[in-house]
């Protein structure tokens, strides 16, 4: 049978009442939310609702109306940057991004791209803090980087490459005394990880569907809280305010052109009340528990070398490592056609945290549990890993 260890990119399998979900609405419901006033078009519209509200309560988001849906974190992460940063806005943000972060921003330095288009040349700018070799960042060293037109601090809560822990909380004070908006990217870390946009002075909050909150793929949020000018990424119908040209200027809709993804979105809705039933401390104490399985095992290899924290307690359930002398892709192509384990090699989409923990360019070979995976899934792993490093 296949070990799936590539739960960082996407959670498999989801709960059998994603499935349902998913299912239940393709077949039994089908139609678009908001566009009518028919049974189907109103029980559709529910689920987007009732989905929107338990996004709000897992949270701690003050109104459901401020959650945003998304097709995934990327495309949350491009409407908090290129909707709310203006020309000579300054952001700080970590070595350990993802390129869902790096990208936009590098593109938001070299205009043309709206919002500057219209008002005069120029774009911004941005501080890149450097995190130690294994990925940790002291909150300090942003403190120290705000300028007077530093407009934003953006920062992954959790590393998609070596799942270090990042103090969201501590920068989130920092923002919040120097009156700097707040983004966090919470692809890793959103379901296994406690956030609470409120007490953790989250002001913009990214969140991918299809890692730990069991969704499906093609699903995603970004909260914005009240108050912030953010321009909408895209526009188009809405299902309200028809008659007008112009979008509506009010939550969601201000930022939901086009018609929602109602299944995903009803199995996103699964996937947070399966959390919510088993419970959060129990979802990341067995994650917890594997990823500690792995570390012990893969750290008494000979030739194994480790990256990152060796306290799991310090990092989500993402393990990357390399075996001396091979390459990367080598060691997971054999993983995947000898020993039928499903791993993620290379660098990751997140260039710098690679460059930051010295890896840059080959990568490493990265495993990460889910919750569905067992002792014995680990052990395998252990034992595929010794055998290609004895080869």
């Amino acid at each position: 049978m296949s070990i799936y260890l590539d739960n960082a990119a996407t959670s498999f399998p989801k709960p059998e009442s994603v499935y349902k979900d998913v299912s239940d609405t393709l077949r039994k419901y089908g139609s678009s939310p908001g566009r009518g006033g028919h049974k189907m078009s109103l029980q559709t519209e529910r689920i987007i609702f009732e989905t929107r509200e338990r996004i709000a309560s897992f949270f701690n988001i003050p109104s459901s109306s401020n959650v945003i849906f998304t097709f995934n974190v990327t495309m949350g992460i491009n409407l908090a940057l290129k909707g709310f940063l203006k020309a000579g806005d300054h952001v700080i943000t970590s070595s350990m991004e993802h390129n869902a972060v790096m990208r936009p921003l590098k593109r938001l330095e070299n205009p043309p791209l709206p919002p500057f288009t219209k008002g005069g040349g120029g774009g911004i700018s941005k501080t890149v803090v450097q995190c130690s070799s294994e990925g940790f960042l002291n909150p300090k060293d942003i403190e120290k980087e705000i300028k007077p037109d530093t407009k934003l601090i953006v920062i992954t809560h959790a590393s998609n490459v070596v799942g270090t822990i990042l103090p969201i909380r501590e920068v989130g004070e920092i923002a919040k005394k120097k009156g700097i908006a707040f983004l966090v990217d919470a692809a890793q870390s959103a379901g296994l990880l406690p956030i609470d946009v409120q007490r953790d002075n989250i002001d913009m909050l990214g969140c991918t569907g299809h890692k730990s909150l069991f969704g499906p793929q093609g699903t995603g949020f970004l909260y914005i809280k009240d108050g912030l000018d953010v321009k909408p990424l895209i526009e188009g119908g809405t299902g309200s305010n028809s008659e007008s040209d112009e979008m509506p200027d009010f939550f969601p809709d201000k930022y939901q052109a086009g018609t929602l993804n109602t299944p995903g979105i009803a199995g996103l809705g699964a996937g947070i009340e399966f959390i919510q039933d088993e419970g959060l401390k129990k979802i990341r104490d067995k994650e917890l528990h594997l990823t500690t399985e792995i570390m012990n095992g893969l750290k008494n290899i000979k030739g194994v070398k480790l990256y990152g924290s060796l306290n799991p307690l310090e990092r989500v359930a993402v393990v990357s490592f390399n075996i001396e002398g091979k390459d990367p892709a080598e060691v997971g192509n054999i993983l995947n056609e000898k020993y039928d384990i499903m791993s993620r090699v290379g660098l990751h989409c997140a260039p710098n945290a690679h460059r930051t923990i010295g890896t840059f360019p080959v990568g490493t070979v990265r495993v990460s549990v889910g919750y569905f995976n067992t002792e014995g899934d680990i052990d395998k792993l252990i034992k595929a890993v010794r055998d290609i490093a004895k080869a």
